[in-house]
């Protein structure tokens, strides 16, 4: 096996925790994927796998060396795209990741349009809330709605939202529309649970005026929490775009929104070298003419 097909082999294997699937996907038998892993790390002179009857695990030496390797694959591959000449049409695995909401309401009908557009793309589309590290889990593009911090990714802003309090009407008829931050205290209060910080919800254009959150109901699903929010469980925050359709439907209805924070920007982020692909940049193209008033 060539070095390029053993560096394929390795990043197969890192992948998916496995000889035997990585064999499976590169169709050769697991007796060879072994031998070129053992062969690679004798030539590299470090231990790259750490392998059990159990498992196959990255060693730190691993870990470091399957980023560059995923990093040269992505150049090779979009070099030959471009000499075969077929670099404008988005073709082969595009992955993409976004929050569950955003992913669901916003990335997958674009992702549907693009695949009905190109019948040569296809689409992994993974909806999670937790951040996903692109390199490490051979992402793309994905999603990010927060202000984000300087790195060597590529982040492109493409739209905002905004936090919300809403209730149903009948919560608030029930229980009276709160006139102010303060009297939230009285309130029976929604939240998920990656959705405060420091246990406070914070408000006004500076984010300087902030509430002591006590939550009657603390739950991990923001469709669970909307969906006790829409039976009159209480106040509920959320982003703009996970409740828009539920208060234009008049199940819910915003809550002292003239004390709305600052909006939270939505972006998408990628490694800057992937920027010429044509997968990601008609995806970008795509999110980007797709947006919404938020």
């Amino acid at each position: 096996m060539d070095q390029l097909d053993a560096i394929r082999t390795f990043v197969a294997v890192a992948d998916h925790g496995s000889f035997v699937e990585a064999a499976r996907i590169r169709r050769i038998s697991p007796t060879a994927a072994s031998r070129a892993l053992a062969e690679m790390e004798e030539r590299l002179g470090t231990l790259l796998l750490r392998r059990t009857t159990r498992s196959v695990q990255l060693t730190p030496e691993g870990a470091t060396y399957l980023e560059h390797c995923r990093q040269a694959l992505i150049e090779l591959d979009d070099a030959a795209r471009t000499l075969r000449g077929d670099s404008a049409e988005p073709r082969g695995l595009l992955i993409v990741t976004a929050p569950v909401v955003f992913g669901r309401l916003r990335v997958l009908p674009v992702v549907l349009d693009l695949m009905r557009r190109h019948p040569g793309l296809t689409v992994q589309l993974t909806l999670t809330d937790r951040v996903v590290r692109l390199v490490d889990e051979g992402v793309d593009v994905a999603v990010r709605i927060a202000h984000l911090a300087d790195s060597a990714l590529r982040a492109l802003r493409i739209d905002e939202t905004r936090r919300v309090l809403v209730a149903s009407p009948d919560y608030l008829a029930r229980r009276g529309v709160p006139c102010d931050v303060a009297a939230l205290r009285d309130h029976d209060l929604i939240a998920f649970d990656n959705f405060t910080q420091n246990g406070e919800w914070r408000f006004g254009p500076d984010g300087r005026q902030a509430v002591r959150v006590e939550p009657r109901l603390l739950t991990n699903s923001v469709d669970s929490a909307m969906d006790a929010a829409m039976a009159g469980g209480g106040i509920l925050r959320a982003l703009s775009y996970q409740v828009e359709n539920h208060v234009a439907a008049g199940r819910l209805a915003y809550v002292l929104d003239q004390n709305d924070p600052s909006p939270v920007p939505i972006s998408l982020v990628f490694q800057g070298n992937r920027a010429r692909s044509p997968n990601v940049r008609r995806f970008v193209e795509a999110m980007r003419e797709a947006r919404p008033a938020l």
